[in-house]
C-alpha cells in the first residue's frame, strides 16, 4: 500500500514502475552494485529486477559495466539522466515518508523501527 501510494507520485511524473524506482533508489544510495545485490536489497525476485534493469538501461537511466575480474558479473550505476531523476524523486519520497509518519510520535516511530528491524532479522533467519 505504501509503495502504491508513493508510486502515484513518480509514475505520473517520471514514468517509473515500482520495481524501477526500487532499483533506482538503491543505486542512488549505494552504487555501484550487481543485479543480485539489488535483488537482495529490494527483496524482489531476480526476474523482476532484471526486467526493471533492462527497461531502465533502454531508457538511458543506468549504466552496466562488466567486472574486469569476473566477466560474469555486471556493475550497475545510474547514468547522468538517471541521477538527475533520482535527485528529483528522492526528496519527494522523503517528504512523503515524513508526512506519512507524521501521525506517529517520535517514541512510536522508534518502536516501529525496532519492530521492523526484528521482523526483518527474523525473516532472514
Amino acid at each position: 500500500m505504501v509503495s502504491r501510494a508513493l508510486a502515484e507520485q513518480y509514475q505520473a511524473r517520471f514514468g517509473l514502475s515500482i520495481p524501477e524506482w526500487r532499483v533506482m533508489a538503491n543505486l542512488g544510495r549505494a552504487a555501484p552494485m550487481s543485479a543480485n545485490e539489488v535483488a537482495e536489497r529490494t527483496s524482489m525476485d531476480k526476474v523482476k529486477v532484471s526486467r526493471a534493469i533492462s527497461r531502465m538501461q533502454s531508457a538511458g537511466l543506468l549504466k552496466r559495466e562488466t567486472d574486469p575480474r569476473d566477466h560474469r558479473v555486471s556493475s550497475l550505476k545510474l547514468s547522468a539522466r538517471g541521477k538527475r531523476i533520482y535527485d528529483k524523486i528522492a526528496p519527494m519520497a522523503l517528504a512523503w515518508e515524513q508526512e506519512f509518519l507524521s501521525v506517529l510520535s517520535e517514541r512510536e516511530i522508534a518502536a516501529f523501527d525496532k519492530i521492523l528491524a526484528k521482523l526483518d532479522k527474523r525473516i532472514r533467519e
